[in-house]
Protein backbone atom coordinates (compact mmCIF):
# COMPACT_ATOMS: atom_id res chain seq x y z
CA UNK A 1 0.00 0.00 0.00
CA UNK A 2 3.33 2.15 0.47
CA UNK A 3 4.30 1.61 -3.07
CA UNK A 4 0.79 2.08 -4.12
CA UNK A 5 0.96 5.23 -2.71
CA UNK A 6 4.28 6.32 -4.14
CA UNK A 7 3.06 5.39 -7.25
CA UNK A 8 -0.12 7.38 -7.40
CA UNK A 9 2.31 10.80 -6.41
CA UNK A 10 4.84 9.39 -9.06
CA UNK A 11 2.06 9.41 -11.77
CA UNK A 12 0.31 12.57 -9.97
CA UNK A 13 -3.12 10.41 -10.36
CA UNK A 14 -5.86 10.22 -7.48
CA UNK A 15 -7.42 6.91 -6.90
CA UNK A 16 -11.02 7.05 -7.07
CA UNK A 17 -12.98 6.84 -3.76
CA UNK A 18 -14.11 3.19 -4.38
CA UNK A 19 -10.22 2.40 -5.03
CA UNK A 20 -9.26 4.08 -1.54
CA UNK A 21 -12.14 2.65 0.44
CA UNK A 22 -10.94 -1.20 -1.26
CA UNK A 23 -7.14 -0.66 -0.41
CA UNK A 24 -8.11 0.50 2.81
CA UNK A 25 -10.13 -2.34 3.78
CA UNK A 26 -7.32 -4.58 2.66
CA UNK A 27 -4.71 -2.52 4.62
CA UNK A 28 -7.13 -3.30 8.19
CA UNK A 29 -7.65 -7.12 6.97
CA UNK A 30 -3.45 -6.94 7.00
CA UNK A 31 -3.64 -5.18 10.35
CA UNK A 32 -5.83 -7.67 11.90
CA UNK A 33 -3.51 -11.14 10.77
CA UNK A 34 -0.81 -8.68 11.62
CA UNK A 35 -1.76 -8.12 15.31
CA UNK A 36 -3.14 -11.54 16.13
CA UNK A 37 -0.14 -13.22 15.06
CA UNK A 38 1.95 -10.86 16.58
CA UNK A 39 -0.10 -10.53 20.30
CA UNK A 40 -0.72 -14.59 20.28
CA UNK A 41 2.37 -15.74 19.57
CA UNK A 42 5.59 -13.63 20.03
CA UNK A 43 3.69 -11.67 23.20
CA UNK A 44 1.33 -13.62 24.37
CA UNK A 45 3.80 -16.58 25.90
CA UNK A 46 5.66 -14.37 28.13
CA UNK A 47 2.77 -13.33 29.96
CA UNK A 48 0.33 -16.11 30.18
CA UNK A 49 3.28 -18.56 30.62
CA UNK A 50 5.78 -16.12 32.65
CA UNK A 51 8.70 -14.40 31.03
CA UNK A 52 10.73 -16.96 32.85
CA UNK A 53 8.99 -20.17 32.22
CA UNK A 54 10.88 -22.89 30.71
CA UNK A 55 11.31 -21.92 26.70
CA UNK A 56 9.70 -25.49 25.51
CA UNK A 57 6.38 -24.26 26.76
CA UNK A 58 6.96 -20.38 26.57
CA UNK A 59 5.34 -20.55 23.00
CA UNK A 60 2.07 -20.37 21.39
CA UNK A 61 1.37 -24.00 21.90
CA UNK A 62 2.05 -23.05 25.87
CA UNK A 63 -0.48 -20.24 25.47
CA UNK A 64 -3.35 -22.27 23.84
CA UNK A 65 -2.50 -25.63 26.36
CA UNK A 66 -3.22 -22.99 29.45
CA UNK A 67 -5.97 -20.91 27.50
CA UNK A 68 -7.39 -23.76 25.95
CA UNK A 69 -7.83 -25.52 22.37
CA UNK A 70 -11.06 -23.32 21.40
CA UNK A 71 -8.85 -20.49 22.44
CA UNK A 72 -6.33 -21.42 19.76
CA UNK A 73 -8.98 -22.49 17.36
CA UNK A 74 -10.34 -18.89 17.30
CA UNK A 75 -6.91 -17.31 16.89
CA UNK A 76 -6.22 -19.21 13.70
CA UNK A 77 -9.66 -18.60 12.40
CA UNK A 78 -9.95 -15.01 13.05
CA UNK A 79 -5.99 -14.86 11.28
CA UNK A 80 -7.56 -16.86 8.35
CA UNK A 81 -10.92 -14.56 7.94
CA UNK A 82 -8.30 -11.33 7.65
CA UNK A 83 -5.94 -13.91 5.19
CA UNK A 84 -8.51 -14.58 3.25
CA UNK A 85 -10.03 -10.91 2.68
CA UNK A 86 -6.52 -9.90 1.66
CA UNK A 87 -5.54 -12.95 -1.21
CA UNK A 88 -9.60 -12.17 -2.30
CA UNK A 89 -8.63 -8.57 -3.05
CA UNK A 90 -5.02 -8.49 -4.01
CA UNK A 91 -4.86 -12.09 -5.52
CA UNK A 92 -2.75 -13.61 -2.81
CA UNK A 93 -2.79 -12.55 0.91
CA UNK A 94 1.43 -12.00 0.63
CA UNK A 95 2.79 -9.78 -1.91
CA UNK A 96 -0.04 -9.31 -3.69
CA UNK A 97 -1.05 -7.89 -6.99
CA UNK A 98 -3.51 -5.31 -7.37
CA UNK A 99 -2.46 -2.06 -6.51
CA UNK A 100 -1.34 -0.21 -9.75
CA UNK A 101 -1.15 3.68 -10.06
CA UNK A 102 -4.80 5.08 -9.96
CA UNK A 103 -5.98 2.49 -7.99
CA UNK A 104 -6.58 -1.42 -8.37
CA UNK A 105 -6.71 -3.90 -10.67
CA UNK A 106 -10.33 -5.23 -9.85
CA UNK A 107 -13.17 -4.39 -8.14
CA UNK A 108 -15.03 -6.81 -5.87
CA UNK A 109 -18.36 -8.27 -6.40
CA UNK A 110 -21.43 -7.78 -4.07
CA UNK A 111 -21.12 -11.22 -2.33
CA UNK A 112 -17.79 -10.58 -1.82
CA UNK A 113 -18.46 -7.60 0.05
CA UNK A 114 -21.25 -9.13 2.12
CA UNK A 115 -18.76 -12.30 2.95
CA UNK A 116 -16.35 -9.68 4.58
CA UNK A 117 -19.13 -8.08 6.24
CA UNK A 118 -19.68 -11.14 8.31
CA UNK A 119 -16.13 -11.92 8.46
CA UNK A 120 -15.18 -8.49 9.77
CA UNK A 121 -18.52 -8.79 12.53
CA UNK A 122 -16.64 -12.03 13.72
CA UNK A 123 -12.84 -10.42 13.89
CA UNK A 124 -14.96 -7.30 15.99
CA UNK A 125 -15.92 -10.36 18.89
CA UNK A 126 -12.91 -12.25 18.43
CA UNK A 127 -11.10 -8.34 18.63
CA UNK A 128 -13.29 -7.87 21.94
CA UNK A 129 -12.39 -11.19 23.81
CA UNK A 130 -8.23 -10.15 23.00
CA UNK A 131 -8.65 -7.40 25.43
CA UNK A 132 -10.86 -9.17 27.84
CA UNK A 133 -8.22 -11.84 28.08
CA UNK A 134 -5.15 -9.27 27.93
CA UNK A 135 -7.20 -7.95 31.01
CA UNK A 136 -7.68 -10.91 32.97
CA UNK A 137 -4.61 -12.75 32.54
CA UNK A 138 -2.41 -9.38 31.96
CA UNK A 139 -4.02 -6.45 34.20
CA UNK A 140 -4.98 -7.98 36.90
CA UNK A 141 -1.52 -9.75 37.51
CA UNK A 142 0.57 -7.02 39.94
CA UNK A 143 3.68 -9.39 39.09
CA UNK A 144 3.27 -8.50 35.25
CA UNK A 145 2.10 -4.80 35.77
CA UNK A 146 5.33 -3.71 37.72
CA UNK A 147 7.40 -5.33 34.78
CA UNK A 148 5.46 -3.48 32.05
CA UNK A 149 5.74 -0.19 33.93
CA UNK A 150 9.07 -0.65 35.80
CA UNK A 151 11.89 1.65 34.71
CA UNK A 152 13.84 -1.47 32.95
CA UNK A 153 11.19 -1.27 29.88
CA UNK A 154 10.58 2.75 30.02
CA UNK A 155 12.26 5.15 27.85
CA UNK A 156 11.20 8.84 26.61
CA UNK A 157 11.29 9.28 23.41
CA UNK A 158 9.58 11.48 20.48
CA UNK A 159 6.70 9.37 18.74
CA UNK A 160 5.53 9.44 15.15
CA UNK A 161 2.60 8.16 13.11
CA UNK A 162 -0.53 8.98 10.96
CA UNK A 163 -3.20 10.76 12.05
CA UNK A 164 -6.39 12.11 10.02
CA UNK A 165 -8.05 15.05 9.92
CA UNK A 166 -9.43 14.73 13.61
CA UNK A 167 -6.21 13.63 14.72
CA UNK A 168 -7.57 10.48 14.94
CA UNK A 169 -5.53 7.28 14.24
CA UNK A 170 -5.63 6.36 10.42
CA UNK A 171 -3.51 3.33 8.86
CA UNK A 172 -3.86 4.48 5.46
CA UNK A 173 -3.47 7.88 5.03
CA UNK A 174 -3.34 11.40 6.78
CA UNK A 175 -0.85 13.57 7.81
CA UNK A 176 2.51 12.50 9.90
CA UNK A 177 2.29 14.16 13.12
CA UNK A 178 5.12 13.97 15.64
CA UNK A 179 4.81 14.24 19.74
CA UNK A 180 7.48 15.55 22.13
CA UNK A 181 8.01 13.51 24.94
CA UNK A 182 5.82 15.63 26.85
CA UNK A 183 3.08 14.97 24.43
CA UNK A 184 3.18 18.50 22.88
CA UNK A 185 3.00 18.22 18.87
CA UNK A 186 6.20 19.29 17.87
CA UNK A 187 5.40 18.33 13.58
CA UNK A 188 3.17 18.00 11.36
CA UNK A 189 3.49 17.25 7.92
CA UNK A 190 2.62 15.97 4.61
CA UNK A 191 4.49 12.42 2.95
CA UNK A 192 6.06 14.42 -0.03
CA UNK A 193 7.46 16.32 2.84
CA UNK A 194 9.49 13.74 5.26
CA UNK A 195 12.78 15.13 4.43
CA UNK A 196 12.15 18.14 5.53
CA UNK A 197 11.56 16.55 9.21
CA UNK A 198 13.67 13.48 8.87
CA UNK A 199 17.67 12.28 8.61
CA UNK A 200 19.68 9.51 8.61
CA UNK A 201 22.54 9.05 10.81
CA UNK A 202 25.22 5.79 9.69
CA UNK A 203 27.56 4.09 12.15
CA UNK A 204 30.30 2.48 11.10
CA UNK A 205 29.21 -0.98 12.49
CA UNK A 206 25.84 -1.66 11.16
CA UNK A 207 24.32 -1.40 7.46
CA UNK A 208 21.27 0.28 9.06
CA UNK A 209 21.10 3.65 9.37
CA UNK A 210 19.73 5.82 12.33
CA UNK A 211 16.94 8.07 11.29
CA UNK A 212 16.59 11.20 13.64
CA UNK A 213 14.26 14.32 13.40
CA UNK A 214 16.45 17.47 11.71
CA UNK A 215 15.49 19.92 14.11
CA UNK A 216 16.55 18.38 17.65
CA UNK A 217 19.54 16.63 15.66
CA UNK A 218 21.57 13.49 15.82
CA UNK A 219 22.98 13.74 19.55
CA UNK A 220 23.78 9.50 20.15
CA UNK A 221 22.44 6.83 21.79
CA UNK A 222 20.48 9.05 24.67
CA UNK A 223 16.84 9.60 25.17
CA UNK A 224 14.90 12.60 26.28
CA UNK A 225 14.12 15.78 24.52
CA UNK A 226 17.12 16.67 23.45
CA UNK A 227 17.78 13.64 21.21
CA UNK A 228 16.52 13.66 17.57
CA UNK A 229 15.33 9.73 18.20
CA UNK A 230 12.12 8.95 18.06
CA UNK A 231 9.29 5.51 17.98
CA UNK A 232 7.24 4.48 15.77
CA UNK A 233 4.90 1.71 16.72
CA UNK A 234 1.24 1.10 17.70
CA UNK A 235 1.63 2.89 20.98
CA UNK A 236 3.14 6.09 19.05
CA UNK A 237 0.34 5.57 16.65
CA UNK A 238 -1.98 5.72 19.80
CA UNK A 239 0.44 8.38 21.58
CA UNK A 240 0.47 11.24 18.65
CA UNK A 241 -3.19 11.13 18.27
CA UNK A 242 -6.29 12.65 19.79
CA UNK A 243 -8.59 8.92 19.92
CA UNK A 244 -9.88 6.34 17.74
CA UNK A 245 -12.27 6.98 15.06
CA UNK A 246 -14.47 3.80 16.16
CA UNK A 247 -16.94 3.74 19.10
CA UNK A 248 -15.27 0.71 20.19
CA UNK A 249 -11.56 0.89 20.37
CA UNK A 250 -12.37 5.08 21.73
CA UNK A 251 -13.72 3.33 24.94
CA UNK A 252 -10.26 1.05 25.04
CA UNK A 253 -8.43 3.50 23.98
CA UNK A 254 -9.47 5.93 27.32
CA UNK A 255 -9.60 2.89 29.23
CA UNK A 256 -5.90 2.46 28.89
CA UNK A 257 -4.34 6.04 28.99
CA UNK A 258 -6.41 6.15 32.44
CA UNK A 259 -5.63 3.27 33.40
CA UNK A 260 -1.32 4.63 33.20
CA UNK A 261 -1.77 7.69 34.18
CA UNK A 262 -2.31 9.89 30.86
CA UNK A 263 -0.51 10.73 28.23
CA UNK A 264 1.91 9.89 26.69
CA UNK A 265 3.06 6.40 27.67
CA UNK A 266 6.74 5.65 27.41
CA UNK A 267 6.48 2.09 28.71
CA UNK A 268 7.70 -0.04 26.07
CA UNK A 269 5.93 -3.41 26.93
CA UNK A 270 2.79 -1.28 26.58
CA UNK A 271 3.01 -1.76 22.64
CA UNK A 272 1.30 -5.46 22.89
CA UNK A 273 -1.92 -3.05 24.43
CA UNK A 274 -1.79 -0.92 22.05
CA UNK A 275 -1.58 -3.50 19.29
CA UNK A 276 -5.21 -4.80 20.59
CA UNK A 277 -6.59 -1.70 20.73
CA UNK A 278 -5.61 -0.81 17.16
CA UNK A 279 -6.76 -4.94 16.80
CA UNK A 280 -10.47 -3.58 17.60
CA UNK A 281 -9.96 -0.32 15.67
CA UNK A 282 -8.87 -2.32 12.16
CA UNK A 283 -11.87 -4.78 13.16
CA UNK A 284 -14.61 -2.05 13.36
CA UNK A 285 -13.18 0.05 10.52
CA UNK A 286 -13.05 -3.11 8.31
CA UNK A 287 -16.56 -3.54 9.21
CA UNK A 288 -17.60 0.08 8.24
CA UNK A 289 -15.99 -0.17 5.18
CA UNK A 290 -17.08 -3.75 4.10
CA UNK A 291 -21.31 -2.00 5.27
CA UNK A 292 -20.47 0.53 2.72
CA UNK A 293 -21.54 -0.37 -0.69
CA UNK A 294 -19.39 1.81 -2.65
CA UNK A 295 -16.52 -0.46 -2.01
CA UNK A 296 -18.02 -2.81 -4.48
CA UNK A 297 -18.15 -0.32 -6.99
CA UNK A 298 -16.77 -1.11 -10.25
CA UNK A 299 -15.06 2.43 -10.57
CA UNK A 300 -11.70 1.24 -9.02
CA UNK A 301 -9.31 3.24 -11.44
CA UNK A 302 -7.97 6.51 -12.55
CA UNK A 303 -5.57 5.63 -15.21
CA UNK A 304 -2.57 8.02 -15.09
CA UNK A 305 -1.83 10.63 -18.32
CA UNK A 306 0.75 12.71 -16.60
CA UNK A 307 4.25 11.94 -17.30
CA UNK A 308 5.88 10.32 -14.04
CA UNK A 309 8.61 11.92 -12.29
CA UNK A 310 8.80 11.55 -8.29
CA UNK A 311 5.99 10.78 -5.23
CA UNK A 312 6.25 9.71 -1.94
CA UNK A 313 3.80 7.22 -0.09
CA UNK A 314 3.46 6.56 3.51
CA UNK A 315 1.26 4.25 5.55
CA UNK A 316 1.16 2.93 9.19
CA UNK A 317 2.83 -0.78 8.39
CA UNK A 318 1.61 -3.03 11.70
CA UNK A 319 5.31 -1.83 13.28
CA UNK A 320 4.59 1.81 12.57
CA UNK A 321 5.47 4.49 10.02
CA UNK A 322 6.66 2.96 6.73
CA UNK A 323 7.97 5.57 4.00
CA UNK A 324 8.29 4.97 0.22
CA UNK A 325 9.76 7.04 -2.12
CA UNK A 326 10.84 6.82 -5.41
CA UNK A 327 11.88 9.01 -8.47
CA UNK A 328 11.68 7.86 -12.11
CA UNK A 329 12.85 8.63 -15.80
CA UNK A 330 10.01 10.50 -18.27
CA UNK A 331 9.42 6.67 -19.11
CA UNK A 332 8.62 5.63 -15.64
CA UNK A 333 11.25 3.83 -14.72
CA UNK A 334 13.25 3.76 -11.21
CA UNK A 335 15.88 5.67 -11.23
CA UNK A 336 16.11 6.15 -7.30
CA UNK A 337 14.48 4.51 -3.95
CA UNK A 338 14.78 5.79 -0.73
CA UNK A 339 12.69 3.70 1.67
CA UNK A 340 12.34 3.68 6.04
CA UNK A 341 10.83 0.53 7.18
CA UNK A 342 9.53 0.91 10.93
CA UNK A 343 12.15 -0.94 12.22
CA UNK A 344 14.51 1.24 10.89
CA UNK A 345 12.74 4.06 12.60
CA UNK A 346 13.27 2.16 15.33
CA UNK A 347 16.40 1.20 15.13
CA UNK A 348 18.15 3.77 17.72
CA UNK A 349 15.32 3.10 20.38
CA UNK A 350 15.42 -0.66 19.99
CA UNK A 351 19.18 -0.83 20.63
CA UNK A 352 18.59 2.06 23.78
CA UNK A 353 15.99 -0.58 24.89
CA UNK A 354 17.95 -3.25 24.60
CA UNK A 355 20.71 -1.54 26.36
CA UNK A 356 18.50 -0.44 29.41
CA UNK A 357 16.97 -3.86 30.13
CA UNK A 358 20.20 -5.59 30.40
CA UNK A 359 21.54 -2.76 32.26
CA UNK A 360 18.76 -3.22 34.74
CA UNK A 361 18.06 -7.13 34.57
CA UNK A 362 21.85 -8.02 35.54
CA UNK A 363 22.95 -8.51 38.55
CA UNK A 364 25.94 -9.01 40.81
CA UNK A 365 25.94 -12.49 41.84
CA UNK A 366 23.13 -13.83 39.44
CA UNK A 367 23.98 -16.09 36.67
CA UNK A 368 22.55 -15.21 33.70
CA UNK A 369 20.01 -17.25 32.41
CA UNK A 370 18.04 -18.29 29.49
CA UNK A 371 15.00 -16.53 31.94
CA UNK A 372 17.20 -13.59 31.50
CA UNK A 373 18.07 -13.73 27.78
CA UNK A 374 14.09 -14.05 26.86
CA UNK A 375 13.93 -10.34 30.03
CA UNK A 376 16.01 -8.96 27.92
CA UNK A 377 14.74 -10.00 24.46
CA UNK A 378 11.17 -8.64 25.65
CA UNK A 379 12.93 -5.51 25.25
CA UNK A 380 12.97 -5.36 21.39
CA UNK A 381 10.59 -8.35 20.69
CA UNK A 382 7.75 -5.15 21.82
CA UNK A 383 9.20 -3.11 18.36
CA UNK A 384 8.51 -6.78 16.44
CA UNK A 385 11.39 -5.99 14.85
CA UNK A 386 12.21 -7.05 10.99
CA UNK A 387 15.62 -7.11 10.70
CA UNK A 388 15.08 -8.44 6.94
CA UNK A 389 12.96 -5.37 5.93
CA UNK A 390 15.15 -2.86 7.10
CA UNK A 391 18.48 -4.96 6.19
CA UNK A 392 17.22 -6.46 3.43
CA UNK A 393 18.61 -9.93 4.42
CA UNK A 394 17.48 -13.14 5.66
CA UNK A 395 19.28 -14.78 8.06
CA UNK A 396 16.71 -17.43 9.02
CA UNK A 397 17.82 -17.35 13.26
CA UNK A 398 18.17 -14.84 16.19
CA UNK A 399 21.49 -14.79 17.30
CA UNK A 400 21.76 -13.39 20.09
CA UNK A 401 24.54 -13.22 22.78
CA UNK A 402 24.88 -11.48 26.43
CA UNK A 403 28.18 -11.05 27.98
CA UNK A 404 28.41 -10.20 31.72
CA UNK A 405 32.12 -8.29 32.23
CA UNK A 406 33.14 -6.36 35.63
CA UNK A 407 32.79 -2.87 35.64
CA UNK A 408 36.80 -2.59 36.70
CA UNK A 409 38.84 -4.48 33.96
CA UNK A 410 36.44 -5.60 31.85
CA UNK A 411 36.99 -9.39 32.51
CA UNK A 412 34.24 -11.55 31.42
CA UNK A 413 32.03 -12.55 34.30
CA UNK A 414 29.47 -14.99 32.41
CA UNK A 415 28.38 -15.01 28.63
CA UNK A 416 25.27 -16.87 26.94
CA UNK A 417 24.08 -17.41 23.40
CA UNK A 418 21.71 -18.37 21.12
CA UNK A 419 22.00 -19.32 17.23
CA UNK A 420 25.71 -17.73 17.43
CA UNK A 421 28.73 -19.90 16.53
CA UNK A 422 31.73 -17.41 17.11
CA UNK A 423 34.40 -16.88 19.37
CA UNK A 424 33.92 -14.44 22.60
CA UNK A 425 34.75 -11.03 22.27
CA UNK A 426 38.06 -9.16 23.49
Amino acid sequence: MASCKATDAVYKVDPPPAAKKLREVFYCSHMIHSHIAHFYALAAPDFVMGPTSDPAQRNILGVVGKVGVAVGGEVLKHRAYAQQIQATIGGKATHTTCGLPGGMSRPITEQERLDFVEKAKSCVEFSKFSLKLFNDVVLSNKTYLDIILGDVYTMKSYYMGLVDKNNKVNFYDGDVRVIDPDGKEFARFKPADYLKHIAEHPEPWTYLKFPFLKQVGWKGFTEGKESGVYRVSPLARLNVADGMATPLAQAEYEKMYKTLGGKPVHATLVFHWARLVELLYASERLLDLCQDKEVASQDVRTLPTATPDEGVGIVEAPRGTLIHHYKTDANGMVTKVNLIVATAHNYAAMDMSVKKAAQGLIKKGVAASEGLLNMVEMAFRAYDPCMGCATHALPGQMPLEIIVRKSEGGEIMDRITRNLERPVRK
